[in-house]
C-alpha cells in the first residue's frame, strides 16, 4: 500500500474543546439557583464529577451549596413529579 492510500484510511478526529461549566466569574453559592440547577439530575440527585466536568474543589463547593439550598428549602430533596405521572399498568390486587 502506497502512502497516498494510507492517508485516506487514517482519519483524524477533530474535536472541539468543551468550555468549562463554571466560569471564573461565577459565584458558587446556595443562592445562585441558575448555577446549582445545572448540576442536579431530573430526579434531584447531584451529578457526579465526571458528568459535570468539574475539578475536585468545584465539585465539593457545588455539593455543599446544593445541600445548603436543600436545607433552606430552596431546592427539593427529591423530585418525584415523573413518578406520579406514570400509571401502574399490569399490577393487580387480587
Amino acid at each position: 500500500m502506497d502512502k497516498s492510500k494510507r492517508l485516506f484510511l487514517k482519519s483524524k478526529r477533530s474535536f472541539r474543546r468543551r468550555l468549562p461549566p463554571i466560569q471564573s466569574g461565577d459565584q458558587i453559592d446556595y443562592r445562585n439557583m441558575s448555577l446549582i440547577s445545572r448540576f442536579i439530575s431530573e430526579q434531584g440527585k447531584i451529578l457526579s464529577r465526571r458528568v459535570n466536568r468539574l475539578s475536585l474543589k468545584q465539585q465539593r463547593l457545588i455539593t455543599i451549596a446544593i445541600k445548603q439550598a436543600r436545607i433552606l428549602s430552596s431546592l427539593p430533596f427529591l423530585n418525584n413529579e415523573k413518578q406520579f405521572e406514570k400509571k401502574r399498568v399490569g399490577h393487580y390486587n387480587y
